[in-house]
């Protein structure tokens, strides 16, 4: 076995610990897709387009309030950005990579890619095959990912629609919250983003969620430009 074979079959290996809440997720996200009345082809398009969990289910969500397109491509963006901070730090790892690799393996650059791929890189700088242990674990995840979104699909086809589904998304947004509630400065710009939501509700084109959002990173910034400032 090849170092760019092992790297890949390592990193698949390293990664299923992380996969274990993204089953649950591609299934609820495939069922609720069809609960929205968006239908099998376009939800399952949305999983190899988008790719990320969150930004869809938001994306289905503001549509189907009545939200625009617009509003509601910006809003699945703004939860995305998160992605630019991950290409920036694989970048330091990654940066001789030609651009057609780059492009392929920011597409698979998912939390799980990036978290089991920026430690194996920390211990193997000098690896020269490294790109191929996140070419493995993104592409465990993007597989698993489709393969739940098509169970969930097939399920809310045969869920009865007065059980309804939609009641999973709040709770889906709650376990991905769920770990950013041990630091008081996470809980503040969670309360503050929750509260800037309700009150700008009745803004234009179902816009609030954009809005929210960009004051609330506007507070976590200075919240972390003050905790520098007191260091």
């Amino acid at each position: 076995m090849n170092g760019k074979t092992k790297n890949f079959f390592k990193a698949s290996i390293d990664v299923l610990p992380l996969l274990i809440p993204v089953v649950p997720f591609g299934i609820i996200f495939g069922a609720i897709g069809i609960e929205l009345g968006f239908g099998p082809y376009v939800t399952y398009a949305t999983s190899i387009i988008i790719f990320s969990g969150a930004s869809q289910i938001v994306f289905f969500q503001l549509l189907s309030a009545g939200a625009s397109s617009i509003v509601a491509i910006t809003s699945s963006s703004v939860i995305s950005t998160r992605h630019l901070l991950y290409g920036a730090v694989m970048n330091q790892y990654l940066s001789n990579l030609s651009i057609y690799w780059k492009i392929g393996l920011s597409y698979i650059l998912t939390d799980q890619a990036f978290a089991v791929s920026n430690e194996y890189f920390k211990k193997n700088k000098k690896d020269k095959f490294k790109h191929y242990y996140l070419l493995g674990a993104g592409v465990t995840l993007w597989i698993t990912w489709q393969i739940t979104t098509v169970i969930g699909i097939l399920l809310g086809s045969i869920v009865p629609e007065e059980l309804g589904l939609t009641f999973t998304i709040p709770l889906t947004f709650l376990a991905l919250l769920i770990n950013y509630f041990r630091k008081i400065d996470h809980v503040i710009v969670i309360i503050a983003s929750g509260v800037l939501s309700i009150i700008m509700y009745d803004a234009p084109f179902k816009s609030y969620i954009i809005f929210s959002s960009l004051i609330s990173l506007l507070i976590a910034y200075l919240i972390v430009k003050m905790r520098k400032q007191n260091i």
